[in-house]
């Protein structure tokens, strides 16, 4: 099992943005296998969609740092450590503009990045972006088609209706970065197993039903696999990198406990805490991660 952690990037984090990149450094040398971010560009007062199922934006979200200027200077900052976003809301971004961000942290990190993409659920940071609610798997397809032709070295158009382009010049990442997808719904579950190189689920605690959350994790892994087979593609070369969002009171023996079980029954071999909400601050969550990374080596 390979045990990561988040970037300090909601909420107090701001207060300590200078401070990032010796998080990084850190993190890496207590052992930390990987680096997350996320991307929220705002918060709504009122919002028509709530965060996570609920009717409210969590108060955190308010003051959120810039994911690629994170991943910059972590990227900067450490030798060995996996880099990823969890997710980019990619259809926010044109391709052109992404393909370039995502290549240059590719290439300060020599090639340790994971994108992690979807396609959000507010529709206030589509609107601050300039950009409708509606069709947005569409706009995430067209994205990955996008970024593929940009980063494959040979010049070609973009032919889709939302992001035309006629043939360009890219300097492409030595190495092109994996593209992880995210989502739960049918038509997500097998996007990921047409194209993506990995997925992105999530599990929550605390939890009475951990048992349950991992049963629908395979039920929804068995989705992907069955729509990899479909297209030609081995399912075994789609990885898995499993969230572990933890909320305010949860300790570390009740995350490393969970975070054993969560690997063992469902063969994921690639885990990470959010510990946001349960340690707030630099200190804090190292500390949170460095324990539980003791109670599960």
């Amino acid at each position: 099992m390979r045990l990561g952690t988040t970037l300090p990037q909601f909420g107090n984090a701001l207060d300590e943005a200078d401070r990032i990149g010796e998080f990084a450094e850190m993190a890496e040398d207590v052992g930390v296998d990987s680096l997350w971010v996320g991307d929220r560009l705002l918060a709504a007062v009122d919002p028509q969609i709530g965060y996570g199922g609920t009717d409210t934006v969590p108060e955190e979200f308010r003051r959120a740092l810039d994911p690629f200027a994170l991943l910059a200077v972590a990227a900067a900052r450490t030798t060995f450590m996996t880099l990823g976003t969890s997710v980019l809301v990619g259809p926010l971004y044109p391709p052109a503009v992404l393909a370039r961000s995502l290549g240059t942290i590719g290439a300060v990190s020599r090639g340790r990045l994971i994108a992690g993409m979807g396609i959000g659920w507010s529709p206030e940071e589509y609107a601050g972006a300039g950009l409708g609610f509606d069709r947005r798997g569409a706009r995430l397809d067209e994205l990955l088609d996008g970024l593929d032709t940009l980063w494959s070295g040979t010049p070609a158009p973009l032919t889709g209706p939302r992001f035309p382009l006629p043939a360009v010049h890219v300097d492409t990442p030595r190495r092109r970065p994996a593209v992880y997808l995210s989502g739960w719904s049918d038509a997500a579950l097998r996007r990921v197993g047409r194209r993506g190189d990995g997925w992105l689920p999530v599990a929550r605690l605390p939890s009475d039903d951990l048992d349950g959350q991992i049963d629908g994790l395979l039920r929804l892994r068995a989705t992907i696999d069955d729509a990899a087979r479909t297209a030609g593609r081995d399912p075994e070369r789609i990885r898995t990198a499993l969230r572990v969002n933890v909320a305010a009171g949860v300790g570390a023996a009740e995350i490393a406990d969970a975070v054993r079980r969560l690997a063992d029954r469902t063969g994921f071999t690639r885990l990470f805490v959010d510990p946001m909400y349960v340690a707030p601050g630099i200190e804090a969550a190292l500390d949170l991660i460095h324990e539980v990374l003791r109670r599960t080596s």
